[in-house]
């Protein structure tokens, strides 16, 4: 009885184990490391983007990280493939552009990956301000383009209306911004006007709306050798102007980078000069009513103004480690999960979201179009200022095109502390200029000469 019964115990297991024996273990998800810079509330959309691509399939899945600010996430990503764990894909800002297309083995172009892997992204629907910035001279795509912004003025209607201003009419020209500042002073408003990104907004988008070069060579897109040009008239005399400005309390020096982010959305400071992709900030934390402009210009300058330039970032393609060989160091499946995220993120609806949410432009036209459709554009007026400030102008010029200067994220650097020095009435606007210019060459001359021998 009691074998019986134990064979029969042991005839029901296997009945209940075989079936599962039989099934095979489903497949993990091939992962794919992606390094951004972030911070938050973008960082938490752009995050929510790559879980809605995981969500979306089985195959793949993105694992987002933080890694800091843009100049640290790419000397994380440099130091990251040198001990060959490189991420896959890395976030890197738009004047790391130089840096990036020199750097060799380190990358992989992403025309090279999409050509790979079958995956097929229709670039020429792209703005040409966007794709051409990551583009190498023969118009091959080296970089994913993404979070695409520029930078516009934002003004406090209330502050205005505080101060007899029209609230519907912002400032056009740096002097009706110099009237406006001044009304809004004698109102009683301590901050008048402020800028983020000082060397991006006023030295790089100023020389460029007004068509003055920032170095030769087309700023660099014509090759290495090339010198800056910071101590012309044009750069030397809107210097002059911050300096004076700041010294009669109708401008605030608010740092460097992003760190006066937060002066305009607080309401400390009645106009901002600032990223277009702040607008996410501004829409969660201002208590105010508030409008958006294109940048001031000098409308004595001849052909002003012309078209902004971009800032944010692209995402691009990295292999393993220098001695990857020439896979990279990375299966087909997991540069098929790469090229497939990209083919998400260029999606018109995932493009158009983005933009909607964040400030950043739309990167396609048929996402600006998929927008207008909607009428966002009616219900938010001055959204569309960016696209619109990226566009003016017509073509653009050899100036206005952007920035492909090697070592560029030193050279931001060099700018602002030689703009801190003037701003601190340690050195005249004409000196900080002209040292920035010398400094900035020699970090030019520096990675031309390092870059040489990378290539011998």
């Amino acid at each position: 009885m009691l074998r019986r019964t134990l064979a029969a115990v042991a005839a029901a297991a296997l009945a209940f184990v075989a079936p599962v024996q039989a099934q095979a273990p489903a497949a993990a998800p091939v992962e794919i490391q992606f390094w951004h810079g972030l911070p938050q509330p973008l960082g938490g959309l752009l995050e929510k983007i790559v879980s809605d691509f995981n969500a979306s399939q089985a195959r793949y899945k993105v694992v987002p990280t933080f890694r800091g600010s843009y100049a640290e996430t790419m000397v994380g990503a440099v130091a990251a493939f040198r001990s060959s764990s490189a991420p896959h894909i890395v976030q890197m800002f738009e004047v790391g552009t130089g840096t990036m297309m020199a750097a060799g083995r380190a990358i992989r172009p992403v025309h090279e990956l999409l050509a790979s892997t079958g995956v097929n992204i229709d670039f020429a629907d792209y703005l040409p301000p966007v794709r051409g910035y990551y583009q190498a001279a023969d118009g091959r795509q080296m970089s994913m383009p993404f979070n695409s912004s520029t930078a516009v003025m934002f003004y406090n209607k209330d502050m205005f209306q505080r101060a007899g201003l029209d609230p519907n009419a912002p400032p056009k020209t740096w002097a009706e911004v110099e009237a406006a500042a001044r009304k809004l002073k004698e109102a009683g408003i301590a901050c008048p006007m402020t800028t983020s990104w000082p060397a991006w907004i006023q030295v790089e988008q100023t020389l460029a709306i007004h068509n003055q070069p920032l170095a030769t060579q087309a700023n660099g897109f014509r090759g290495m050798n090339a010198e800056m040009r910071l101590g012309g008239a044009l750069m030397v005399r809107h210097m002059q102007n911050l300096v004076e400005w700041q010294r009669q309390g109708l401008f605030r020096y608010g740092g460097r980078d992003s760190a006066a982010d937060g002066l305009f959305p607080s309401g400390e400071c009645a106009m901002a000069f600032a990223s277009s992709g702040l607008r996410a900030r501004v829409m969660r934390e201002a208590r105010f009513q508030w409008g958006t402009a294109m940048l001031p210009y000098y409308n004595d300058v001849a052909g002003a103004p012309r078209n902004s330039i971009i800032g944010g970032a692209s995402f691009w393609v990295m292999n393993k480690g220098p001695n990857a060989g020439e896979t990279g160091g990375r299966s087909a499946a997991e540069w098929r999960g790469v090229a497939e995220f990209f083919r998400y993120i260029a999606s018109p609806e995932v493009d158009a979201k983005w933009h909607q949410d964040t400030g950043y432009v739309p990167v396609r036209r048929a996402s600006y179009e998929l927008t207008r459709r909607a009428g966002y554009y009616a219900a938010n007026p001055g959204a569309d200022v960016a696209i619109e400030s990226l566009l003016r102008g017509g073509a653009a010029t050899d100036n206005s095109r952007g920035i492909r200067l090697g070592g560029y994220v030193e050279i931001r650097t060099i700018i602002q502390e030689e703009m801190e020095k003037a701003f601190q009435a340690g050195q005249s606007a004409q000196q900080a200029m002209q040292a920035a210019d010398t400094r900035a060459n020699a970090v030019l001359r520096n990675f031309e000469r390092q870059n040489a021998r990378a290539a011998q």
